[in-house]
């Protein structure tokens, strides 16, 4: 009982505080933020020059090219940066203060120094590090840097969260970078060595997708709307910053070693994506073209002001229907709650052969998150659905490789000590759908998401062959143990096949910890 007031205590007196400190530190107005829109007139660019002829040989349809090597993710956004003439707009959940992203960064800054208008809007969660570089890169005549739902105590940010912790839990999760109104990039990825293949560490395994033609526009409207959108504060009335510019590029000999190591590492996939654009202008290129439809929540979804219908989830499942034949899912952070596992299990048992693919334990960056999905896996398993762990150790290749003439054929997904972070499914081997959403509460219900569901059965139908070909190479396959009591990982190395009793490469403390998270009611945080 004691212990029980003196949490209620405890809570009592953050709560007090979250208060005290709102007052002190409340939000600034919105009023007299200068107002700006997508550019429409970029035809006469040198992007508008390449692709405008494409596009209009190709009405109503969109050009798709994966991005799912990190080298080559990389490269084609500092690809785009240089090769902007007249816009800019810039849309991520976050940037990292390393090496790729102060490349990004001073990039940017010499594109605005060429002219270029640039917007930069950034999830405030995910500037950690920056607050300088931003407030002086703010200053720039071409520069405009908006913080979506900001924090107004700068350090330890993390205090904010006890002044305003419902407005606070919402996050931008969208991620785009879009090009004189001409090329976009869409995807999985934030910007951060570990996307990059720049870590010494671990890399996320992840896919994003270079657009040009009719959904770039699309795309730009609905950067506006985030532009413009109550959550959307310049930097410039969050960062109080004085004193001279300071510098974007690393500071130190040893950062600037690794800086330049990086760059003649991707010097390769820079100069491969300057040949596919010279290609473009001859109508060779590995674009393809078909319908594409963009689907993103509502930006007063950072307010919890957005009503159901204006959710990406309530865009989303029109528009896909009911999969007939197969659904394969690949979602790093797979947390399907009661109400999903049925919705998956219906269908596995109605003769759907459904397929997901998410993070082992010891792969996954987010432990709670794990425990979230992992205490479904049982009634998935026994609804039919095939579960699939990505490995964290060791060295996998899965790979998308679409058939037919004029294929891509290039990997998705490499992993090396990696952890998956890709958010795509595939309908049918017609379909499929790549973006920021996670198949998780906290994507459907608190942040917001963008994605495209793309009409091409080359990609979809390589996302299923996937996992049917190469799966267990780079993942363990989960199953039901005979008896059904309890679960086994079928593991692949080397042509040998083996059955772990145990979650992989896990110890006794690890899967303790892991049963206690299962028993939080967090599931709606996740």
């Amino acid at each position: 009982m004691r212990f029980l007031l003196l949490l209620a205590c405890l809570a009592l007196g953050i709560l007090a505080l979250g208060w005290i400190l709102r007052l002190l530190r409340p939000l600034p107005p919105l009023a007299d933020r200068p107002a700006s829109a997508a550019l429409g007139n970029t035809a006469d660019t040198s992007l508008g020059r390449l692709l405008a002829p494409l596009a209009a040989a190709h009405p109503g349809l969109s050009g798709i090219l994966p991005l799912s090597d990190a080298h080559e993710a990389f490269a084609a956004r500092m690809l785009l940066i240089r090769k902007a003439e007249r816009s800019l707009d810039l849309q991520y959940y976050i940037w990292r203060a390393d090496v790729s992203g102060r490349l990004l960064l001073e990039e940017v800054r010499k594109a605005a120094d060429r002219g270029v208008r640039v917007r930069l809007l950034l999830d405030d969660n995910g500037t950690s590090g920056l607050d300088r570089e931003l407030a002086f890169l703010h200053r720039h005549p071409h520069i405009e840097v908006r913080l979506f739902n900001p924090f107004t105590i700068r350090r330890p940010k993390l205090l904010g969260y006890a002044m305003d912790f419902f407005r606070l839990n919402r996050r931008m999760h969208n991620k785009s970078l879009t090009a004189d109104n001409q090329a976009t990039i869409i995807g999985g990825r934030n910007i951060g060595d570990e996307y990059f293949g720049a870590s010494q560490e671990s890399l996320f395994v992840d896919l994003d997708v270079l657009a040009a033609g009719a959904v770039v526009p699309r795309l730009s409207a609905d950067f506006d709307r985030y532009w413009e959108s109550e959550s959307a504060y310049p930097a410039d009335r969050i960062l109080r910053l004085a004193g001279e510019p300071v510098a974007i590029a690393p500071a130190s000999a040893e950062a600037q070693g690794r800086a330049q190591a990086y760059e003649h590492m991707v010097r390769e996939s820079l100069i491969a994506r300057e040949l596919a654009a010279r290609e473009l202008a001859s109508g060779r290129s590995d674009f393809e073209w078909t319908a594409v439809q963009m689907v993103s929540d509502d930006p007063a979804k950072g307010l919890g002001k957005a009503r159901d219908s204006d959710l990406l989830i309530g865009r989303l499942l029109p528009l896909l229907g009911n999969p007939e034949q197969r659904l394969a899912l690949v979602s790093a952070y797979f947390v399907p709650t009661t109400s999903g596992t049925a919705q998956l299990t219906a269908l596995a048992r109605g003769g759907v052969e459904v397929s997901v693919l998410t993070n082992a334990l010891n792969a996954t960056d987010v432990a709670v998150v794990h425990a979230g999905y992992a205490k479904h896996r049982r009634a998935l398993l026994e609804g039919g659905v095939r579960l699939y762990e990505l490995k964290g150790e060791g060295k996998a290749s899965l790979k998308l490789t679409p058939s037919g003439s004029g294929s891509i054929s290039r990997p998705v997904f490499r992993a090396s000590g990696s952890s998956l972070h890709a958010k795509t499914f595939a309908l049918d081997g017609a379909r499929i759908f790549v973006g920021s959403f996670n198949f998780d509460p906290r994507s459907a219900s608190l942040n917001t998401e963008l994605g495209f569901l793309i009409d091409s059965p080359r990609l979809a139908g390589a996302l299923q062959a996937m996992f049917d070909e190469e799966g267990g190479e780079a993942a363990y396959e989960v199953r039901l143990s005979a008896d059904g009591r309890s679960l086994m990982w079928l593991d692949e190395a080397d042509g040998k096949r083996s059955l772990l009793l145990k979650e992989p490469n896990s110890g006794p403390l690890q899967r303790t910890i892991l049963k206690l998270l299962a028993l939080l009611p967090i599931d709606w945080l996740l």
